[in-house]
């Protein structure tokens, strides 16, 4: 029986496109072209024989140019193109792993050439990278090639502004003829060539080829868009793979900092619209004192998910409230905005303890988006003269209540109902809190006593919270001062900044 022949490999080099095929009636195309030799030395370029253009069908098809270009790109530039053209690459001094490294090598940068040329007349040469890697090109006829072939790895367009205009614009110019000195309307129409491609690839460099009489036209173009341009006759590899360079550095630079601009300004309306959606107290006429302390945990943020609020309603009792919804995230602060709007509303409505919070836990229910979120609070009214207290807790830390010549100490927490949206109908007993003449009360969600004490998993705490605020009472610190030592101090304790949001509101009344 015979032993069949092996086929040699020679030829599936052809088929892959790593070299062209080797033969005598036929020129290397225009992305085949040797290293070193000008493309106006091969005026057979991009015209094949028909025996070569049934071996590569796709060559002379727009539709197919990307797959064409990847074959003949990876072909170029590496120095053995001369030896596949003259057949003596063989095999045999070539390894089957040599060719799939050859093939398989990366592509840095894809250049989609635009230009109206029938006759196949080459007008950009070979391109080489900066590291030495061939750039691929892909070349399209029209716009609506150039539509199709433009995906998202193309990262130059070369456009020729002696292409065609498209075809609204050729009506109003059809004195022009070919593009060479049609007056004011065809510079309009070239014009609106390019205005035509950036408004189809914003995210590209564009690179404008116009003749060397015309540098005019070339710097309109600029200031058009396009990151530069270039003479078309006066093209060579180095200035043009460079320009290409430049181009998608400066297209990459200036989208990068346009970016920087939106982010920015977007950032200070949302700024400006947190600053906004933050409580105003309404104390006036009130002999009280008040003092705010406010940390999100957001990083950039400047609302989270606590939320506070104070007002004095016409009988000249002051209410106060302290909240926290669960979870972090825009969606708690902003559920965290409707809550203390809704309770500032039912507050000056008349509304007050139990009436108030199930008034409070039907608007939650209804406004947030998950049916586990939740939110705690805490809320005080104080009488008119000052001396008592009325307390309404949903699942919220107790206040903190000093008065002078006696240690600070938690308000009893025996009542606390549920906190608000876990349980339907439920109820929040009112306490009655006698304040006394002189006293300082301070309001604060978990996020103060939370945070955790040095490396280790132990947490400050409301224990570690009162005997931090006994002492810096007793270093005389008060109001702001008292907040702000407090805060910084949790925070350093917890060796950084704290995960939680963290509000504090704290009331002074002095005799």
């Amino acid at each position: 029986m015979p032993v069949p022949v092996p086929r040699q490999r020679a030829i599936p080099a052809v088929e892959c496109g790593q070299a062209p095929a080797a033969s005598s009636d036929s020129g290397p195309s225009k992305e085949q072209a040797p290293p070193g030799t000008h493309p106006a030395e091969h005026p057979t370029t991009r015209r094949e024989n028909p025996t070569e253009k049934r071996e590569k069908p796709t060559d002379t098809s727009p539709d197919t140019s990307t797959g064409t270009d990847s074959r003949t790109s990876t072909g170029t530039g590496t120095g053995t193109g001369t030896d596949s053209r003259t057949g003596t690459d063989t095999g045999a001094g070539r390894t089957h792993t040599d060719r799939t490294t050859q093939s398989a090598a990366p592509t840095n940068l894809t250049v989609l050439l635009i230009e109206d040329d029938p006759a196949g007349s080459p007008i950009v040469p070979d391109l080489l990278d900066q590291a030495g890697k061939p750039i691929r090109v892909r070349t399209a006829r029209n716009l609506t090639e150039a539509g199709r072939l433009l995906t998202d790895d193309v990262h130059c367009i070369l456009l020729d502004l002696a292409l065609s205009a498209p075809a609204p614009a050729r009506t109003s110019a059809d004195g022009g003829g070919n593009g060479n000195g049609g007056g004011d309307a065809e510079d309009h129409d070239e014009l609106a060539v390019l205005r035509h491609v950036l408004e189809l690839a914003p995210r590209h460099a564009v690179l404008a080829l116009t003749s060397s009489s015309d540098a005019e036209r070339g710097a309109e173009a600029v200031a058009v868009g396009a990151q530069d341009y270039l003479f078309r006759d006066e093209l060579d590899g180095r200035l043009l793979s460079r320009a290409i360079r430049y181009a998608v550095e400066r297209k990459r630079s200036d989208s990068a900092e346009r970016r920087l601009a939106e982010g920015r300004l977007r950032a200070q309306e949302n700024r400006r619209l947190e600053r906004g959606l933050l409580p105003t107290p309404l104390l006036a006429g009130s002999p009280l004192r008040f003092a705010a302390r406010y940390r999100p945990g957001r990083s950039r943020a400047l609302l989270g998910g606590d939320f506070y609020d104070v007002v004095r309603t016409p009988d000249g009792t002051v209410h106060a409230m302290i909240g926290d919804v669960c979870g972090h995230g825009p969606d708690e602060a902003a559920l965290g905005v409707e809550l203390r709007i809704a309770w500032r509303a039912l507050t000056l409505a008349g509304l007050c303890g139990d009436e108030l919070l199930g008034t409070l836990q039907q608007v939650l229910e209804h406004e947030r988006s998950d049916d586990e979120i939740f939110a705690t609070l805490c809320a005080v009214d104080i009488s008119p003269d000052g001396r008592r207290a009325g307390l309404c807790l949903a699942g919220h830390p107790s206040p903190l209540l000093s008065r002078p010549g006696e240690p600070a100490r938690l308000l009893p927490y025996d009542n606390n109902g549920p906190a608000l949206g876990l349980l339907p109908g439920a109820r929040w007993p009112r306490m009655q809190v006698e304040l006394g003449a002189e006293w300082s009360l301070m309001l604060y969600t978990d996020g103060l006593i939370e945070g955790h004490v040095g490396e280790g998993r132990e947490r400050l705490g409301q224990d570690g919270m009162v005997e931090m605020v006994r002492r810096q009472l007793a270093e005389g610190l008060a109001g702001e001062e008292l907040l702000r030592a407090t805060v910084n101090e949790v925070r350093e304790l917890n060796g950084g900044e704290l995960a939680d949001d963290v509000a504090v509101v704290l009331l002074d009344r002095t005799a």
